[in-house]
């Protein structure tokens, strides 16, 4: 079996971005081209033991193959990430949101969770203030 290249795009984290009832959401993103960066992004971040220690890693990506998605047990958040990618026309770049769990279920407010932390990425990458 031929080695592959196992090194990750580089990582854009900007950490815990917002608080719900003890929940914390992070948000992580990176450029990314095909399925196996995805891969590789994913095990960069939970190289970070916090991260790998998390409730939810849920994430989407845009590829020049389509989009993918993966609710990583936060059913529903992945496909929130990629409607959210889709409008604003966002290629070749995966969105991670990460949540640790405070003990308080969320609802549906977890969705807008989700929507804040990955708009706080977006504004982010455009340069706007928080």
């Amino acid at each position: 079996m031929a080695a592959r290249d196992t090194s990750a795009p580089a990582l854009e984290k900007l950490g815990v971005v917002l608080t719900d009832r003890g929940s914390k959401y992070a948000v992580t993103g990176a450029r990314v081209t095909s399925r196996e960066e995805v891969d590789a992004v994913l095990a960069e971040l939970k190289t970070d033991r916090a991260y790998a220690k998390a409730t939810h890693n849920t994430w989407a990506a845009m590829l020049p193959a389509g989009g993918l998605k993966a609710d990583d047990g936060e059913s529903g958040a992945g496909m929130v990430i990629l409607r959210m990618m889709e409008r604003e026309r966002l290629q070749d770049h995966v969105i991670i949101v990460t949540r640790w769990y405070g003990g308080k279920k969320l609802g549906g407010d977890r969705f807008r969770r989700v929507q804040d932390a990955v708009r706080a990425y977006l504004d982010h990458r455009s340069g706007k203030p928080a």
